[in-house]
């Protein structure tokens, strides 16, 4: 996993509040099992008509906002089903900061096992990112994860909260396989001594 630790991009603005993980990528993108390739249909049906062409008005669409690497979201973002393929579809796209007043809880923490920082703030900040994110390209936002503090485009500072463990995790790039990893040596220890102690299994 990628580690962060300071993101600075153009932050999109999607107030929408409710936005579930179908919304996020449809349930017809679910065959795949790598974590590549999702970000193409990101807010499929959002973002495109039936015959492939772009919905000019939808933010991600907007040239301002084709590069956006921070989302200011509407409340109860990432409900719905639980699927893992939502996070994916957004690291994809580039997305590594969703910023909202609410998560889901397992959208919230399958964001932390891939990479992405979700980041819950009381209204009348999300409020004042939003706007911010409003401004187009001027829209520009640094996330900084060491020191919690996220910049808005006129220097303004807005602290914010995360779990401990779930930084140091992202500050390190350590998914669920990397943690385990870390443990290496001692796995291994423990085989050898089981094959010699029960030679027979």
């Amino acid at each position: 996993m990628e580690k962060f630790t300071k993101i600075t991009g153009v932050a999109a603005p999607m107030p929408l509040v409710n936005v579930d993980t179908d919304m996020i990528i449809p349930k017809q993108f679910l065959k795949t099992i790598k974590r590549s390739g999702l970000g193409v249909n990101l807010f499929d049906e959002m973002r495109f008509n039936q015959d492939g062409s772009e919905i000019p008005d939808f933010v991600l669409n907007q040239p301002a906002y084709r590069n956006a690497r921070i989302l200011v979201a509407g409340e109860n973002f990432g409900c719905g089903s639980s699927r893992e393929h939502a996070p994916w579809a957004l690291l994809d796209f580039g997305i590594r900061v969703v910023i909202s007043t609410s998560f889901a809880d397992i959208f919230y923490n399958n964001c932390f096992k891939n990479g992405i920082l979700p980041i819950v703030l009381p209204q009348e900040d999300v409020d004042k990112l939003m706007d911010d994110a409003r401004r187009g390209a001027n829209a520009v936002v640094s996330v900084d994860l060491e020191n919690q503090v996220i910049t808005g485009p006129d220097g303004g500072e807005i602290g914010f909260v995360v779990d401990a463990f779930k930084k140091h995790c992202l500050i390190n790039g350590l998914d669920d396989i990397g943690l385990t990893l870390q443990k290496v040596d001692a796995i291994r220890g423990f085989e050898d001594r089981y094959k010699t102690a029960a030679p027979w299994v």
